[in-house]
């Protein structure tokens, strides 16, 4: 079993940056392919960005060059380097936790925490 929660949203100015914490209860974290996901009022769940246990790392275009993902594994905890952000960038980040990196790529995620607002004025 593991639990997931999401801080480090709130609100910031287009061009800004932000750092997304998701912390994990449960020894088996490093096992666990671990992925941010995003959801824009009246738009559909999105992947952000994921990373494997063994960092193998997948970006989406909307992202790549201004987000980063990164996990340490002695904290149990999963981050999201986000710079550079734009208003489109606005919407409630989730974490989520798989065993298998193609399923999470998928949104087939074991685990979901209960997100965190981002929002970015213009």
């Amino acid at each position: 079993q593991v639990h997931v929660v999401e801080s480090g949203g709130g609100l910031v100015q287009a061009g800004g940056s932000l750092r997304l914490s998701c912390a994990a209860s449960g020894r088996t974290f490093s096992s666990y392919a671990m992925g941010w996901f995003r959801q824009a009022p009246g738009e559909e769940r999105e992947s952000v960005a994921i990373i494997s246990p063994y960092e193998y790392t997948y970006y989406a275009d909307s992202v790549k060059g201004r987000f980063t993902i990164s996990r340490d594994n002695a904290k149990n905890t999963v981050y999201l380097q986000m710079n550079s952000l734009k208003p489109e960038d606005t919407a409630v980040y989730y974490c989520a936790a798989g065993q298998i990196f193609a399923n999470v790529l998928q949104h087939k995620c074991d685990y979901w925490g209960q997100g965190t607002q981002v929002t970015v004025s213009s």
